[in-house]
């Protein structure tokens, strides 16, 4: 048990450090086509071993699995972290930690929406004091930055819709493929659109970035995206997805924290109340799947 949790809290913190790291990057002049395909390009190989490793023995993948690492790998990493990555340009890394948050509440709207699969009372309560929390955060930082930080909201925002397709649309491939093998190949194929998008928007030049970017790129790339996901793959085992996404919700707390110390980012009676309220909210919707 408490390897488990080590392991959830470890991995929920070294993810959290992603928003840190792209506005560390962002200060050295880089743009997001360029940022998100430099964090790719350094993960792909990372990804492609663990594809490999997890599907040695099994059989091979027909083409509506293909059909459907491909769907997963466009929404759920490649268009999720493109967004994200434009989105941080124009809000602080604790707004954004806030709205990715929202991700279990938005899988049960979809749930609602495609599958007609009932909101219960107390979900909806839920629900409504999470989203409360941000448009607290957001109409402070609104009246401070002013329509930059709509812009950047939003992009954040559709970042978690596109993440919340993904997970509400992988439960029929997580069964057949396995967690592992479905993470490694649909993470690759992110990857190698990341890379395209890049070749097809910005001239060759644009690769030449200070050399900052390239280390940070590759901290992201390795202790903010690789290493996270076997993190949490290790603490499923251990402790259930259950406890894992509960042990998950030290992810703003950090990302607030190390906003505050990193970059200089302020805390204030804001951020703290819909800090609050964002993770309370959460928290009582995921307590009623446990």
């Amino acid at each position: 048990m408490a390897s488990g949790l080590a392991l959830a809290v470890a991995g929920s913190i070294a993810f959290s450090g992603k928003a840190i790291i792209v506005k560390l990057a962002y200060r050295h002049g880089v743009d997001a086509v360029t940022l998100v395909m430099y964090r790719m390009l350094f993960a792909l190989p990372l990804f492609a071993v663990m594809a490999w490793w997890a599907s040695r023995g099994k059989a091979p993948l027909t083409r509506k699995d293909w059909l459907g690492v491909l769907w997963l790998g466009f929404t759920g990493y490649y268009l999720a972290s493109f967004l994200d990555f434009a989105g941080l340009q124009y809000i602080t890394a604790s707004l954004e930690r806030l709205i990715l948050y929202l991700n279990p509440t938005l899988v049960l709207l979809l749930g609602w929406l495609l599958y007609g699969r009932r909101i219960h009372r107390q979900q909806a309560v839920a629900m409504a004091v999470s989203y409360s929390g941000v448009v607290l955060v957001f109409g402070h930082q609104l009246t401070l930055d002013g329509s930059a930080v709509a812009w950047g909201a939003l992009l954040v925002f559709l970042s978690t819709i596109s993440y919340a397709l993904y997970m509400s649309y992988s439960g029929e491939l997580v069964h057949r493929l396995g967690a592992l093998r479905l993470a490694g190949l649909a993470t690759s194929v992110a990857c190698l659109l990341c890379i395209a998008q890049f070749a097809v928007l910005r001239p060759l030049d644009a690769a030449r970035v200070a050399p900052e970017v390239l280390w940070l790129s590759l901290l992201n790339a390795t202790a903010c995206t690789a290493l996270p996901v076997l993190l949490v793959m290790m603490a499923i085992e251990r402790i259930g997805p259950g406890l894992t996404a509960q042990t998950g919700m030290i992810g703003p707390m950090s990302t607030i924290l190390m906003g505050v110390v990193i970059l200089g980012e302020p805390l204030n009676a804001w951020v703290i109340a819909g800090t609050v309220l964002v993770v309370g909210g959460v928290f009582l919707v995921t307590r009623r799947k446990l």
